[in-house]
């Protein structure tokens, strides 16, 4: 990676598959709640606001990603800070991930616009963290042209993008909980999430072994926090969905116990209901 060697191919192979792994659950994740709502033809039970501070999220993700796999200028002042020695910590499935999951994202919120939604809307608190989120980077973007300290300005961008990441899941944990119920929230969404979240740690516990330094977690804080924080909200979701909050479809058929006899005596047949 950008010029530094690995000391062990095994580790740069297992690099390599954990992360295009990550990659490729991480973006499956966008399918199944993308295919739940194209059937059912709504997006009750999906939460907008959740929608809208994740694609923000991942809009803030994509520029960091760029900037540092193929700025020049940001990957040198990036090695100024933590050393020649170190490998910058953005590898080129992130960049393919963070791509992708704008454009999903964006068509999340257009079956918002087209599907039915109920009397779902976006609320202000959301409109007013996106709009905060927006005036902090047109103004760190401004601070930082002088003297073009661009890692400085992508670290911002990386550190709200972990920010969003916290607050994105709240609106649909509280919905799933007012409701008592995860109808309309696809659990596959969670599982391939969860699956990505435990890849994409994996693949830098990797790299950290091959260089024998942990410099690449505090180098890119943002995709660490974003892994752990995606694994606990994902567990709370399955734990909503299986345990608290079970699907009311998956209930197995009843039998009725016959409560009158027929006038010869003998039992009502069974109802299946």
């Amino acid at each position: 990676m950008m010029g530094i060697a690995w000391n062990s191919h095994t580790l740069e192979v297992a690099y390599r598959v954990l992360g295009w792994s990550g990659f490729f659950l991480w973006s499956c994740s966008f399918y199944p709640q993308l295919l739940l709502n194209f059937f059912r033809k709504s997006v009750v039970g999906l939460n907008f606001n959740y929608l809208l501070l994740n694609n923000t999220k991942h809009t803030l993700y994509l520029i960091y990603n760029t900037s540092l796999y193929f700025s020049s200028s940001v990957r040198f002042q990036y090695h100024l800070k933590y050393g020649f020695d170190q490998m910058v910590p953005v590898a080129a499935n992130d960049v393919a991930f963070s791509t992708h999951a704008v454009l999903l994202t964006g068509v999340l919120l257009f079956q918002c616009a087209i599907y039915e939604r109920g009397n779902q809307s976006l609320s202000k608190v959301s409109i007013g963290i996106i709009s905060l989120v927006w005036i902090i980077v047109a103004v760190c973007s401004f601070i930082s042209l002088p003297t073009k300290s661009w890692l400085w300005l992508i670290s911002i961008f990386n550190t709200m993008q972990v920010i969003l990441a916290v607050i994105k899941y709240i609106p649909q944990a509280v919905m799933n909980f007012m409701r008592k119920s995860t109808d309309g929230f696809s659990i596959g969404n969670v599982l391939l999430d969860f699956s990505g979240g435990v890849t994409n740690y994996a693949q830098m516990v990797a790299q950290s072994i091959d260089q024998n330094s942990w410099v690449n977690f505090s180098g890119n804080i943002g995709k660490v926090l974003l892994s752990l924080v995606s694994v606990f909200f994902d567990v709370l979701f399955m734990c909503q969905h299986y345990f608290l909050y079970p699907s009311k479809k998956a209930a197995s058929i009843r039998v009725k116990e016959p409560l009158i006899k027929s006038p010869l005596g003998s039992p009502v047949p069974l109802e299946r209901v």
